[in-house]
C-alpha cells in the first residue's frame, strides 16, 4: 500500500491536512468501481491541488491520499484505515504530529442527493467551523444529514489529539455502497463543488485564527 503526499508549503509552516482515500473495496463476486467511495475523495483533493496551487497561502497544506482505507476482509481496529494509522503513527515517531492545526478529510462527497451529516466524533470547534462555512454560503441544504459516529481516516488523528473533521455523506448506505451499482452515474460534480467551495471558505476561517 501506498499513501501519497502532495505539500503546498505556505507561509507558516503550520499545517492543515486535506485528506481522502484512493483505494477501492475489494469485494467477493463484485466488480466495484467505487466512483463515489473512493473516486469522489480523489477528484476532490486533485482539484484542490489545482485551486491552492494558483495562490498564496498563509498556511501549508498537504494533500494526503490515502491508501488501505477499506478492509481486506471483515472492518476490525486491525482491519482497516491501513493507511492513515500508518501516517499518523509515522508522524509521530517523527515529532511531526504537533505541526498539524487541523485534518479535513472528505468521503462519498459526490452523490447527486447531497447530504452531509455532522460526523459526532470529530472535534467540535472545527465541525462548528466547517458548517458555520456551509451556513454562510447558503449550503446549509447539503450539510444536514444529522449526527452520527463514523470510524473513518480521520480516527487515527483524533486518538493522537489532532483536531480532525469528516466530511462524509452516508446516503449511498441506503442504496449502493459497496455494490457494482457505485458507478459514474450516481455521482454530480455540483455536489463536488459544493464541498469544495465549503472546504475553501473553511480554509479562509482557519488561515484568520492562525
Amino acid at each position: 500500500m501506498t499513501n501519497l503526499v502532495g505539500v503546498l508549503h505556505g507561509e507558516s509552516p503550520t499545517v492543515v491536512v486535506l485528506a481522502g482515500h484512493y483505494d477501492t473495496a475489494k469485494l467477493d463476486g463484485v466488480r466495484f468501481v467505487g466512483a463515489n467511495d473512493g473516486g469522489s475523495s480523489a477528484a476532490f483533493l486533485l482539484e484542490m491541488a489545482r485551486v491552492l496551487s494558483r495562490r498564496r497561502n498563509k498556511l501549508t497544506y498537504w494533500l494526503v491520499f490515502f491508501d488501505g482505507e477499506e478492509a481486506l476482509k471483515r472492518w476490525s481496529a486491525t482491519d482497516s484505515l491501513y493507511g492513515s494509522r500508518h501516517l499518523a503513527e509515522k508522524l509521530t515517531s517523527e515529532g511531526k504530529l504537533t505541526q498539524i492545526r487541523a485534518l479535513i478529510l472528505v468521503d462519498m462527497i459526490a452523490d447527486r442527493h447531497l447530504n452531509v451529516l455532522r460526523e459526532s466524533d470529530s472535534t467540535p470547534w472545527l465541525s462548528d467551523v466547517v458548517f458555520d462555512s456551509a451556513r454562510q454560503i447558503r449550503y446549509a441544504g447539503s450539510f444536514s444529514g444529522g449526527r452520527f459516529p463514523v470510524e473513518d481516516d480521520h480516527s487515527p488523528f483524533l486518538r493522537k489529539g489532532v483536531p480532525a473533521v469528516d466530511i462524509i455523506d452516508l446516503t449511498p448506505f441506503k442504496s449502493y455502497h459497496h455494490t457494482g451499482q457505485d458507478t459514474i452515474d450516481k455521482c454530480s460534480p455540483e455536489s463536488l463543488a459544493v464541498v469544495g467551495r465549503v472546504v475553501l471558505a473553511t480554509l479562509s476561517e482557519l488561515e484568520r485564527m492562525r
